[in-house]
């Protein structure tokens, strides 16, 4: 059992306030911050603390991976399984989805052959792996995420009472399933810049009218946070196709606890919110827009699954007064939430390892027999197979662990 210091990253949608507050550092800091990471992922390994010197999480397993992930090392081929993550998102992120294990693989393979070099801009598989996820709010947090019912989506479109509209609500109507999605989805990704520049506008002074009546009470509620989440998406990506396409999504707010798991394909673009994320051991993402970056239309209708998804929160089972645990069909994956009381006795929280113990609030002390671990906020320990039976208490005041593991058969 050792401190595990996470890798920052910094992107123009993090947050100067978000990072720097949790982990006690000077605020605003100087450039936003985005994600801090805690895994073994080539591109930004954590660094663990080993008798005062710091060693790579990525190089210690490669090292030994027998002795620091035990039996799950031969199933997953000698590398940590999961990525754990802190994000603090000031801004939206790219719509995007994740490609299957079946796709990440061919896409790896493809771009190894064209020679599109692995840090490439351009370049959209990092990696062989699938990227399933789930996100934990720890405040309140925003999301588009998975198609919504078409039914649904066709009475938001008339609600916007834009003429041009029509013909595109009247073609979903007459296909109220996945074909009809995708094909609505494909047009309009896919519109010329003069077509988009023509219907973009007129679809945004719709949105404006809507809230406008909807302040009066002249017309319905139904859809406000859907259509000032359009204009917001306008506001920070003019003229982007993604704006029409996030009126197909879900719009989602988690409260500070509850979780959002995507699977393979789903379409999806957090907006605001700092969140405990853990996913598979992936850097895969296919962009469709609002973002600056790569995007690769034609890849992303390759992988994306246009199934409408009901709303996928996570509501985790209490197992204890003090024990969360976040269910998801991941094999990579479980994660678990711990509110350790102040002055509570220490609580059992690893069996086994390997773990990644993630303190988001207060500071936790760690036991392992004799020996113990103090992990500050925005921390957290590396527990290794060799390692077992940890417990952990707050100090100080009440105190928020997350786990992370290995999925459970």
């Amino acid at each position: 059992m050792h401190e595990l210091v996470g890798a920052l990253r910094s992107y123009a949608w993090g947050s100067r306030t978000a990072l720097a507050q949790l982990c006690g550092r000077p605020v605003p800091s100087a450039h936003p911050e985005a994600e801090l990471w805690f895994g073994a992922h080539p591109a930004d390994p954590a660094r663990v603390q080993i008798n005062g010197h710091s060693e790579s999480l990525l190089e210690l397993v490669r090292a030994d991976p027998q002795h620091e992930l035990g039996p799950v090392a031969g199933e997953f081929g000698g590398r940590l399984p999961f990525l754990l993550k802190i994000l603090a998102a000031e801004e939206p992120l790219s719509l995007q989805a994740h490609p299957s294990i079946e796709q990440a693989r061919a896409g790896f393979a493809r771009e190894n052959q064209t020679g599109v070099a692995i840090d490439s801009p351009m370049r959209n598989y990092r990696d062989e792996n699938h990227k399933p996820e789930l996100v934990v709010a720890l405040n309140r947090f925003e999301a588009l995420a998975g198609f919504r019912d078409p039914r649904r989506t066709v009475r938001l479109l008339n609600a916007l009472d834009v003429p041009e509209l029509s013909q595109y609500a009247e073609l979903l109507a007459a296909q109220p399933d996945s074909a009809g999605l995708r094909t609505l989805f494909t047009t309009w990704i896919a519109l010329p810049q003069a077509s988009l520049s023509t219907l973009l506008p007129k679809v945004l002074d719709g949105c404006v009218r809507y809230l406008s009546e909807a302040r009066t009470g002249t017309t319905g509620k139904d859809f406000v946070p859907e259509i000032r989440t359009a204009l917001e998406l306008a506001e920070a990506y003019p003229g982007d196709a993604g704006v029409l396409a996030a009126l197909l999504l879900n719009r989602i707010t988690l409260e500070p606890g509850e979780g959002l798991f995507l699977d393979a394909g789903n379409l999806h673009a957090y907006l605001r919110g700092v969140g405990v994320e853990i996913m598979a051991n992936s850097d895969n993402v296919l962009r469709g827009g609002l973002t600056p970056k790569h995007v690769d239309v034609p890849e992303l209708l390759r992988v994306l699954d246009f199934e409408p998804l009901d709303l996928p929160i996570v509501t985790p089972e209490q197992t204890s007064d003090s024990v969360f645990r976040y269910h998801t069909p991941a094999p990579e994956f479980a994660l678990s939430r711990f509110e350790l009381a102040e002055h509570a006795e220490p609580v059992p929280v690893v069996q086994t390892g390997p773990v990644i113990a993630l303190v988001t609030h207060g500071r936790v002390k760690m036991f392992q027999g004799n020996h113990d671990l103090i992990v500050e906020c925005g921390h957290a320990a590396w527990i290794s197979a060799a390692d077992g039976g940890i417990r952990a208490q707050s100090v100080d005041g009440p105190a928020q662990l997350f786990c992370a593991a290995v999925g459970e058969e």
